[in-house]
């Protein structure tokens, strides 16, 4: 089973992350997919706009699948950094409207890739935030991109607690523009990206690249405090023990067999 599918609908494409029995969690090899995808439809003259969502009911994507990061040493912070940087770099790079459709939880690099797209449309049962400090892990990306959107105090909270918000509250905040029941997510997302798409596209990619030119030093900066802040964590080894205590206890959790 593939874990990123692509359907193409007239001219949107849907980009569908289909991992659901892991929350559409992300792996490299997933991530390296996800990629693949998204530079297909940017480089697909027939596509003007895109979705992105997750299979199922209860996840967007919970982010970084646990199960690879637990056990990584301090001197693969700059692959795993790197990693980021290929995958956000690819989203910023698509010159075509994308739009998020997130129907329960998007959390950590997942919510990140979110506040990435160029507009979003949760339900009010969705579950958003940044928990990464519950991991052990700082979040300097994740930082920029709250406090881009939503100013520094609340982007302090949020990265501080680790906490989830509901979509009714990301939406007050404006971190979620269209906010409808959970069954209507996607139908919703693909009217406003069939919208987008018939836009004049010359003026849409110019946009595009005035916004992503505006935002790009920013961009940077926080992915190369990336390297230095995680090479410091996991030279702790507070995350890798912290991840590896909430794998126990999720693997405890479970009904026998």
């Amino acid at each position: 089973m593939t874990t990123v599918l692509v359907d193409r609908l007239d001219q949107v494409a849907l980009i569908t992350l289909n991992r659901p029995e892991r929350m559409n969690a992300w792996d490299a090899s997933m991530r390296s997919l996800l990629i693949d995808a998204l530079e297909e439809v940017g480089s697909d003259g027939s596509v003007r706009s895109v979705v992105l969502t997750g299979a199922g009911e209860r996840a967007f994507s919970a982010g970084q699948d646990l199960n690879e990061s637990a056990s990584f040493r301090p001197e693969q912070s700059d692959w795993w950094v790197e990693e980021w940087r290929r995958l956000y770099g690819t989203v910023r790079q698509l010159d075509k409207p994308i739009v998020a459709a997130i129907r329960g939880v998007a959390a950590g690099s997942a919510f990140q890739v979110a506040l990435l797209t160029d507009v979003r449309v949760a339900s009010p049962d969705s579950r958003l935030g940044q928990p990464e400090i519950n991991s052990g892990l700082p979040s300097p990306l994740g930082l920029w991109l709250l406090e881009q959107h939503v100013g520094i105090s609340r982007a302090t909270e949020m990265i501080l607690s680790g906490r989830m918000m509901s979509g009714t509250e990301a939406h007050s905040l404006g971190l979620v523009h269209h906010l409808v029941p959970s069954g209507e997510v996607v139908p919703t997302a693909l009217a406003l990206a069939r919208e987008l798409a018939d836009k004049p596209p010359v003026a849409m990619r110019l946009n595009k690249r005035i916004l992503r030119e505006r935002s790009e030093p920013g961009f940077q900066d926080a992915l190369k405090a990336g390297h230095r802040w995680h090479a410091l964590a996991y030279a702790s080894g507070e995350p890798q023990r912290r991840m590896a205590e909430f794998l126990e206890q999720r693997k405890a959790r479970r009904p026998a067999p």
